[in-house]
């Protein structure tokens, strides 16, 4: 119903009803549509803060889902790195040792990223911690599976010059069981046979005639001949796949720098030149740089019975013959 205004005229004592102006309705109309929009806004804001827009339901619940989604792919990538480190332990302590081969360093596998912050462009997502974790954690996985293939490439490798290895690596023993008179002494501490101290021998010696053949114990290459300090006549060969083995106290050479020997050639003669004490042939094997117990190289001319018997010898305490 339309409000009606009246003011009382006290000249004629009654109340004139009053007409406002079209300025006064027009402004009347505009101050009563403003106040109706301003409560309609207040209750459209209420309204939103307290039950939230459709659009902004809708980002939530594909929040939650992507927050799902990081947690799912985080917990699949800890079970793929497990599987990872057990195909590694596998690489390092089943198919490498197969080859002699060394495992791969700890220091290569778990290497990290350097440089800069890698994931400072992740800090402002939502989430940002579960985000990052799940990127570093893809980073160390995707390295260490390279680094792996890597490995795997380098044990095909070896698969294929498995029997080249298998030629070259030391097998027999330098001098034949029917021209040894004995087994001097094995490797380790012994009495020296000059000055009567203990010290370390880092062969074992082969008692034998002078002039009695001495066997290259692998394939691989003569790298030395010639006069070595306190070893006398000297030959050296270098079998590949990081094995060496050295001949010394010879009496004279068949063979030359540069030549290609075979298991089983002669290579020289017995003898007592250089620091000797009677005819004897020094033998050594070297593994990586590493002076080796030979009595470990000897499995293909030798009986079981020989084996052992050869085992307990070289382990006695006398004196060497170098």
């Amino acid at each position: 119903m339309r409000k009606v205004y009246y003011i009382y005229n006290p000249q004629t004592q009654t109340y004139d009803r009053i007409y406002p102006t079209v300025r006064q309705r027009a402004l009347s109309i505009l101050r009563r549509l403003f106040i109706g929009m301003g409560l309609g806004a207040g209750c459209f804001i209420v309204l939103l803060l307290i039950f939230g827009s459709p659009s902004e339901k809708e980002l939530k619940k594909e929040n939650s889902q992507l927050l799902a989604q990081y947690k799912v792919l985080s917990r699949r990538m800890d079970e793929s790195m497990g599987v990872l480190q057990d195909i590694q332990q596998r690489d390092d302590n089943l198919y490498r040792v197969i080859f002699q081969a060394d495992p791969i360093p700890s220091a290569i596998r778990k290497a990290g990223y350097g440089g800069t912050n890698r994931y400072e462009h992740l800090l402002s997502m939502a989430n940002s911690a579960l985000v990052i974790n799940t990127t570093q954690k893809i980073d160390v996985l995707t390295k260490q599976l390279y680094i792996q293939s890597r490995s795997f490439d380098d044990v095909v490798e070896m698969c294929k010059k498995h029997d080249e290895m298998l030629k070259s690596i030391p097998a027999i023993q330098p001098v034949s069981n029917k021209d040894l008179r004995q087994t001097a002494s094995g490797y380790g501490m012994r009495i020296d046979p000059i000055y009567g101290t203990m010290k370390f021998h880092a062969g074992m010696d082969f008692s034998a005639h002078p002039g009695t053949d001495v066997y290259a114990t692998g394939d691989g290459t003569v790298v030395k001949v010639g006069w070595e300090t306190g070893y006398g006549n000297t030959i050296v060969i270098n079998h590949g796949f990081g094995y060496q083995t050295v001949y010394a106290h010879l009496k004279a050479f068949h063979t030359k720098v540069g030549k290609k020997v075979v298991r089983g050639e002669v290579i020289g003669e017995v003898g007592s030149s250089g620091r000797s004490t009677g005819p004897h042939l020094h033998y050594e094997v070297h593994v990586k740089g590493e002076v080796v117990n030979p009595v470990n190289y000897y499995f293909m001319d030798l009986s079981a019975e020989d084996y052992d018997r050869m085992i307990q010898i070289a382990a006695n305490h006398g004196k060497v013959l170098d």
